[in-house]
């Protein structure tokens, strides 16, 4: 009850963030809302729109469009673990776009992407192979759903076993120093599918501090 209600009422019209404070309080409004998109990312068909309202709803740009930025100079082949998961033979065409999804100048995620060319329409191709579209925009017209099989927490604000350790408050008249939060927070990866459950992509999301990145909401 506590987390969801620190989630509300978390709203910025600002796109640059305030350093978030080392606080007992402030760790666990971090955690709750770390949860939250977690969960909301679990139960989208598209992890794209799920971003860009997120983008939105927490005001981290003033144009709260994602914006796929392509590492045009990457290349990482397919393991066969993959091509099992895609059902492709050893000989069917795959593709790899790596990009990092931005809101603004904030960087929210990391994406490794490997799909089946032979399954999107020439116009998708096209699209994906030369503009910084993202893939979960290109693909839209397929009823894209997506089921993710692994999801990794890189961080936690909690120590573990938060529950049962002294709440830690700052001293009085002193600012609390600023939160070390790392660049990568969670990890998703996920199989993407058509509207009639053909695979078409996997992916590996990467998701980053800029997610954090607004002002904060006042504490009473």
């Amino acid at each position: 009850m506590l987390l969801a209600t620190l989630c509300i009422g978390v709203h910025a019209h600002a796109a640059d963030a305030t350093a978030w404070p080392d606080t007992y309080l402030r760790r666990l409004q971090a955690q709750a809302l770390l949860q939250t998109l977690h969960a909301n990312l679990l139960a989208s068909t598209s992890a794209t729109l799920t971003l860009e309202k997120w983008c939105a709803d927490h005001g981290i740009a003033d144009d709260a469009r994602i914006v796929a930025r392509q590492q045009r100079s990457v290349d990482l082949p397919a393991t066969p673990e993959q091509r099992a998961r895609l059902a492709v033979s050893p000989e069917t065409p795959l593709k790899y776009r790596r990009v990092q999804l931005y809101c603004g100048e904030h960087l929210l995620s990391e994406a490794d992407n490997w799909y089946v060319p032979g399954r999107l329409s020439a116009a998708m191709n096209q699209l994906l192979e030369q503009t910084d579209t993202p893939f979960g925009k290109v693909v839209l017209p397929l009823a894209p759903h997506r089921r993710t099989f692994a999801a990794k927490t890189l961080w936690s604000p909690l120590p573990e076993r938060w529950e049962s350790l002294p709440i830690q408050g700052t001293v009085t008249g002193m600012a609390p120093a600023s939160l070390p939060i790392p660049a990568a927070l969670f990890e998703h990866r996920a199989v993407l599918y058509t509207r009639d459950h053909e695979p078409i992509a996997e992916v590996r999301e990467t998701y980053q501090r800029g997610l954090l990145n607004f002002p904060l909401p006042a504490i009473p």
